[in-house]
């Protein structure tokens, strides 16, 4: 059994992401900033909720201190939460619009990493997940046989763009880790206003295959439910 913690678990794919761990046997920590409606996932699920913002540093010092008192070390983290930022055309686009992404998907994800990597290196087999998606991937968003190839923005593909770099350094970094990004595909969620094709069950896929990696498995790869995904 592992002791996992999901960012961003109350809802969407981090939600099933904890559902299907825990049936499992996994020991799942419901990270939402929220603290109703972490508390009330967590309870739901059979989950333990720790509050955690990815964009506040001291809230996410305070849930690694909470894991370590109470586990003393965490296997896997799966780096879930994220925003899509506003609708806002190419030209229009501002910096503070990116930086407000940005602040979420990348800078919360290094401060998520920062602080929990020294309990991950506690693990026998430690794994993190990065929930990418197919909007980061630069031969995905050129091919024109691609539905990604027809959204344009600055804020949220470039984001993801961002999370794939920082999967590869990572694994180079934490070569005893198997750290790896994947694409949940274009999945009904909050996140686009439960405009995709896909269901939470069929997007939470990649996200499980990924958190079960084993010491043998790859890392410092893309990857979905098929297989790997190019950059």
């Amino acid at each position: 059994m592992s002791t996992i913690l999901i960012t961003g678990a109350n809802k969407g794919l981090g939600l099933e992401t904890a559902r299907r761990l825990l049936a499992d046997g996994h020991a799942v920590w419901v990270g939402a900033r929220d603290g109703v409606r972490g508390e009330q996932a967590a309870a739901e699920l059979g989950g333990r909720f720790v509050q955690l913002d990815v964009t506040d540093q001291a809230s996410v010092q305070a849930a690694a201190a909470k894991v370590e008192a109470e586990d003393g070390s965490l296997d896997v983290l799966i780096n879930n939460a994220g925003i899509a930022g506003e609708r806002v055309a190419v030209p229009d686009t501002t910096v503070e619009q990116l930086r407000h992404v940005y602040e979420t998907n990348v800078f919360g994800l290094v401060r998520v990493m920062q602080a929990f990597a020294p309990l991950l290196l506690r693990s026998p087999s430690p794994v993190v997940v990065n929930v990418s998606s197919g909007m980061g991937s630069l031969t995905v968003t050129t091919d024109p046989e691609r539905l990604e190839s027809s959204i344009v923005g600055l804020a949220y593909p470039s984001s993801k763009t961002a999370v794939n770099m920082l999967t590869s350094q990572y694994a180079k970094a934490y070569p005893q880790m198997r750290i790896n990004a994947v694409d949940p595909g274009y999945t009904a969620t909050d996140l686009n206003q439960h405009r995709g094709i896909k269901t939470v069950e069929e997007g939470a896929q990649a996200i499980v295959w990924a958190a079960r990696l084993g010491p043998d498995g790859p890392s410092g790869g893309f990857f979905d439910a098929d297989g790997a995904v190019p950059w």
